[in-house]
């Protein structure tokens, strides 16, 4: 077999180094085939001929021409087209640029790995074009253990395979993230890389140092960043370096393992321009940095003149490089003193606090997180921090509330900013917005959802915005200085460890994320093919068991959310809430109020009910039209069940020759089965439980023992089912609730369930209890038909007409009324009762309310009865849609 890959040298993108390196990696993916392979014209005896182009290169046009295909005139865009050049058949693979061509190469190198005939694998049987969704999709891959992450960080063999790998899936960003590993500089141990600049660069005139770090070690680090971003840069990959912690002093930290000398309140801003100056100019491949610019950071909020003079760094270093800053705390002074250096500025948000949900973005955040008001003469709303409050305050002499001056969950005037976009998405902005999904929500066990991964690809462009970070698997192992012997790799089975490094087990979910992010409308082969060679004949049941399976821990973290905090709140491992006593120990502290199970919020507070306000409704007969606890029962039994079926059929089709990647799957199915089953009948024992407190009536208490003992024996069989495979401790941080093992969680449990027993003595039967109403059943089908404007003008009243196409089931007259406000999470949701004749409905924005800077959004609430309400748009059956409508500005 042989085959033929050729370019012009003088095509402008496909001489560029990265599509040179893709040209090699095509090469040696046929090679590896046993596929003879010639770089050039070649002869005519070559079986297949791929030509390598630009889209606009001659060539590439009389391709093009030929096939009446044409490639977008847009970033990244690639094609891969069958035709003929000079009489001759031809795979013209070419790009609107370089980084189109490479993906487009890259593509054929996969197609040649995973099929059955790679000279087939050249020839597409029909022209294929794509373009990118989104203009930012990134991987963040934290340092955060100087024992687990140094031996990856100075592998040069893994980072080329690693980004390889990136790239293929067509990720455009990595993110190299330093400083991570505290939340804040108190209390540290583990300070390697924590104020990153001393251990990587040596700053004339300033006499800095960092105990236990040799010189050689010290030009060891710059020399291994410089080989990542230069390999990342060869690949075709934006760089970006994360400098989360400008803190030097590390406070009330007697066994901090590195201590920075030499450094002053008065050098210390002027030191890190200088640095972050050097940094740049020694690795010419970083092509941004990322900046924690609120307290955590070590830095008080409105510290405005250390940020001006860190920002002088990068507007000296010579070259364009980009501003990305963390929006926690941030306002408008610091945005406009990253713009001042007239490089490009991004704004990095969190996307569902620090966890992952469903993939839209949250409708609304909970009601403490709201701004808050305060007087003028408040010390807080005075502008900046003076010098003198700067340097007290480095050196940890701080009065509550002043380190997080903005985003303090008490006092913060931009507290709305903490764990969502706030108020950013303006339509006259002058900087780039996007998403990131901190790692809260699922470390260990594998995850892949080509639906959920799609609607976030969707989502991700949300009113403008650029695209999506995700957060690597694995992120925040041994964080806190938790690290323990042995590696980062978390099984304890060394049968189920992938032979090239933990990273291997998620190769499948980082090729959803990176097809899906970059075209949410893929064809399912980019993922099938991958999946048919790793699992065999099990592939198609397989992947429908992981993608129900990796749809319940989103629910969850979106219905059911008793801390923002991945700190706190690790659903995948969950620290038992108490239905009963909530002075029961736990670690949860950021809802303010009842600490009880049934007091715990959504995320999403407009759309889904809590567990306390659903009982209300059902005592008052009057239903919110909110997504229920009841609801997210009856979802999370049907995604549990879909998989364990479809599990089921994976393994017949496999039988007893399953490999190590199905076995790996299969487990981690099966563990995520059973977390789906626990928090179904959680939830579903703390609904009985919360109207048992308000009525006493003895049987709802023994539904809730019923369904809470069955989620402890769900909980106690996934357990056991991971007990072998996974190690002991399974450590994230050094707080109990980020380590151990599903077997630790059992405790609460039964002390919970006994507590739950005891309130049998104050129960009173049905006939002397309060009454309570039948649970309300599902609303009546109804089929509504709205288009929502294309756009508005600012201060001009916006005219809705939604009409109600047809009823399945009992239903009277239907009243609607729309919620809408600005997309700015600072504001509350309006209510506009909808009017008309039958079925016909409208409703009038007012002019006042849509005298905004931002574009809106509504959805609309439908009642046909007290006890029957429900929202529209809603959710569809995959719970992969944006439910509510956007409207942008003309």
């Amino acid at each position: 077999m042989t085959a033929c890959v050729f370019f012009d040298p003088s095509d402008p993108v496909a001489s560029q180094p990265a599509v040179r390196w893709a040209v090699r990696e095509l090469r040696d993916a046929l090679a590896a085939r046993d596929v003879s392979v010639t770089l050039g014209e070649g002869s005519a005896s070559e079986s297949v001929r791929v030509l390598a182009a630009g889209s606009a290169s001659a060539a590439a046009r009389a391709v093009l021409a030929g096939a009446r295909a044409a490639i977008p005139d847009a970033p990244e865009a690639l094609g891969l087209v069958p035709g003929s050049l000079g009489g001759r058949k031809v795979t013209l693979a070419c790009g609107s640029d370089a980084r189109g061509l490479v993906y487009a190469l890259l593509e054929l190198a996969d197609r040649v790995t995973h099929e059955e005939d790679p000279l087939r694998a050249l020839v597409p049987t029909r022209p294929v074009v794509e373009r990118p969704a989104n203009a930012i999709r990134s991987v963040a891959r934290f340092f955060t253990s100087e024992a687990w992450d140094k031996p990856w960080f100075h592998d040069r063999s893994f980072w080329r395979r690693y980004l390889t790998m990136l790239a293929a899936q067509r990720f455009n960003r990595f993110s190299l993230t330093l400083g991570l590993g505290y939340n804040a500089p108190r209390r540290v141990h583990d300070a390697y890389f924590f104020f990153s600049y001393p251990f990587l660069v040596v700053v004339p005139g300033y006499p800095v140092r960092v105990t236990g770090l040799s010189d050689a070690e010290r030009e060891e680090n710059l020399e291994t960043l410089r080989f990542i971003s230069d390999e990342a840069t060869l690949r075709g990959l934006h760089f970006q370096l994360g400098l989360w912690t400008h803190a030097y002093v590390c406070l009330d930290s007697p066994e901090v393992s590195h201590v920075v000398e030499g450094l002053t309140p008065e050098t210390h801003a002027p030191y890190c321009r200088d640095a972050l100056r050097a940094l740049l100019q020694a690795c010419p491949g970083i092509a941004g940095i990322t900046f924690r610019a609120h307290g955590e950071s070590g830095i008080p909020e409105r510290s405005y003149g250390f940020w001006e003079t860190v920002f002088e760094g990068i507007a000296q270093c010579g070259r364009r490089v980009e501003i990305d800053l963390h929006t926690k705390g941030l306002d408008a002074r610091t945005i406009q003193l990253a713009l001042a250096t007239g490089m490009p500025v991004n704004v990095s948000t969190k996307c569902w606090a620090e966890h992952m949900g469903l993939p839209y973005q949250q409708a609304s955040i909970r009601p403490f997180e709201m701004p808050v008001e305060l007087p003028p003469d408040d010390p807080i709303v005075l502008a900046g921090t003076p010098e003198d409050e700067y340097r007290r305050r480095i050196l940890g002499d701080v009065r509550p509330g002043e380190q997080m001056a903005l985003s303090s969950t008490l006092r913060g005037m931009r507290r709305f900013l903490r764990y969502g976009y706030g108020d950013l998405l303006t339509e006259d902005r002058r900087y780039g917005v996007f998403s990131r999904i901190w790692p809260g929500t699922q470390r260990v066990l594998l995850w892949g959802d080509p639906a959920m991964a799609a609607a976030y690809g969707r989502a991700a462009a949300f009113c403008g915005s650029l695209g999506l970070e995700v957060c690597e698997p694995l992120s925040f192992r041994g964080r806190m200085g938790s690290a323990l012997p042995g590696d980062r790799d978390p099984y304890a089975d060394a049968t189920l460890k992938p032979a090239g490094g933990d990273w291997e087990k998620y190769l499948y979910t980082y090729r959803l994320w990176g097809r899906l992010l970059y075209n949410p409308d893929a064809d399912p082969e980019t993922w099938r093919r991958f999946l048919r060679s790793d699992l065999g004949s099990a592939a198609a049941p397989a992947e429908a068991a992981l993608a129900h399976a990796s749809r319940i821990l989103p629910l969850v973290t979106t219905a059911h959310h008793p801390s923002a905090s991945n700190n706190e709140y690790w659903p995948e491992i969950y620290t038992n809430v108490p239905i009963v006593d909530e002075t029961r120990p736990h670690p949860y502290r950021d809802v303010p109020g009842s600490k009880r199970f049934e007091a715990n919020t959504s995320l999403d507070p407009a759309l889904f009910a809590s567990i306390a306000d659903f009982a209300d409704e059902v005592l008052r007969g009057e239903a919110s039209g909110r997504v229920s606890p009841l609801d997210v029962v009856q979802w999370l039994d049907a995604l549990a069940d879909a998989a364990s079926r479809a599990l089921a059929a994976a393994e017949a089709c496999a039988g007893a020759a399953a490999n190590p990647a199905l076995r790996r799957l299969a487990l981690d199915v099966e563990i995520q089965i059973g977390l789906g089953r626990f928090y179904a009948r959680k939830l579903g024992a703390g609904v009985s439980h919360a109207l048992f407190r308000r009525t006493r009536n003895r049987a709802l208490l023994e539904e809730a023992l019923s369904a809470y003992r069955e989620a402890r024996a769900a909980w106690a069989g996934l357990a056991k089912r991971a007990r072998d495979a996974y190690a002991g401790d399974l450590t994230f941080g050094r707080a109990p609730a980020l380590r151990g093992h599903w077997a630790d969680r059992l405790a609460d449990m039964d002390i919970d369930i006994l507590d739950m027993e005891r309130e049998r003595a104050d129960a009173l039967p049905s006939s002397d209890a309060r009454h309570v109403p039948a649970l309300p059943g599902a609303p009546p089908r109804v089929e509504c038909r709205h288009a929502p404007p294309a756009s508005f003008r600012r201060g001009e009243p916006v005219a809705l007409a939604l009409e109600i196409v047809a009823v399945d089931g009992p239903a009277g007259a239907i009243e609607a009324e729309v919620r809408y406000r600005p997309v700015n999470q600072g504001e509350a949701y309006r209510v506009l009762k909808m009017v008309g004749e039958g079925r016909r409905l409208r409703a009038t924005l007012p002019a006042a309310e849509t005298d905004t800077p931002h574009p809106l959004q509504y959805f609309v609430v439908l009642r046909a009865a007290p006890e029957h309400a429900w929202l529209y748009p809603g959710f569809n059956a995959e719970r992969s849609n944006q439910p509510y409508f956007v409207i942008r500005q003309g």
